[in-house]
């Protein structure tokens, strides 16, 4: 019987009560060499939901498994056909105040790098230049077979030009991309192979049920080694890989700090979480530290 991956996280234990208050996080901006570490409550002002938060999507969405997609074709076909849509949203999508703020804090020179389990880009739309994807990009595809990567917006065209017409109305769009859609809705949709070798084409992300790559952890292990401080950002830490950092700063006594409304597995860690919208909030320590936030949003994917 095939294992579901871990979707979500009750509290066990009495955790330590949140606050509203910024100072301890200008101050640790202050002090420099802060690692940000983002996740999807970050990019819900672009209009991208969350998984776990108020209106979260797991509520009505199971995300697509690796073993799922690998070993059916029913499933890739639905995935695609959820994920062509849901990637026209994706590209629509726009920086948020929060994103810009941490590319101020970028630019000032107060971080030391951004770790992000989003797939979304719009860190780097919003102008950081050191991202780290921990999940990938969805504006990358990668074929299973000979390893090629190429362009989403390839795929994009290929898929447009073989479906011509495929226009369902969804009933929401997921953090991963995946659009709700039903049995109904997707029909026939074609699914386009690898240009180069006809093999299975996957978007370059990490899907549940799936493992980072080693080097790529191993790489995020080492911006946490060199960091002063790590900054959490809207992420409510629920699986391991992106729990395992803040474990390991907490261990290095390296102060711990997390943005999120909600509580996360990682506050038994932290030394404060701040329960507070993440633009309001970054906009806020910005103005403390009297850095400007660029208003001008680059286009996203």
């Amino acid at each position: 019987m095939r294992m579901r991956p871990t979707l979500s996280w009750t509290p066990t234990e009495d955790l330590p009560p949140a606050t509203t208050d910024l100072e301890p996080v200008v101050a640790a901006l202050n002090t420099g060499g802060v690692l940000v570490l983002s996740g999807a409550g970050i990019s819900t002002e672009s209009g991208i939901p969350d998984y776990r938060g108020e209106g979260g999507s797991l509520g009505r969405h199971t995300p697509m498994t690796y073993q799922d997609f690998t070993a059916d074709p029913r499933a890739r076909r639905r995935y695609w056909a959820r994920s062509h849509l849901g990637w026209r949203t994706f590209g629509r999508a726009r920086p948020n105040a929060g994103h810009r703020a941490v590319a101020a804090f970028a630019r000032r020179g107060l971080l030391s790098g951004v770790i992000t389990q989003n797939v979304d880009g719009l860190h780097q739309a919003a102008g950081s230049e050191t991202v780290t994807e921990l999940h990938g990009s969805l504006a990358r595809v990668v074929c299973l077979s000979c390893g090629a990567f190429s362009p989403r917006h390839e795929l994009a065209r290929r898929l447009e030009e073989a479906n011509a017409g495929f226009e369902p109305v969804a009933a929401g769009i997921n953090p991963d991309g995946d659009a709700d859609l039903t049995d109904e809705q997707v029909g026939d949709f074609r699914v386009m192979p690898c240009a180069i070798c006809g093999g299975i084409l996957k978007p370059d992300v990490v899907f549940f049920g799936e493992t980072v790559p080693p080097q790529r952890v191993e790489h995020c292990r080492e911006l946490v080694r060199g960091a002063t401080s790590l900054l959490v950002l809207g992420s409510s830490l629920t699986v391991m890989s992106g729990l395992r950092f803040v474990r390991q700063a907490a261990q290095a006594e390296k102060p711990v700090l997390i943005i999120n409304r909600d509580p996360t597995r990682g506050d038994p860690h932290a030394v404060t979480r701040v329960a507070l919208t993440l633009g309001a909030a970054l906009s806020t320590v910005a103005d403390r530290l009297n850095i400007p936030v660029d208003g001008q949003a680059t286009a996203g994917n």
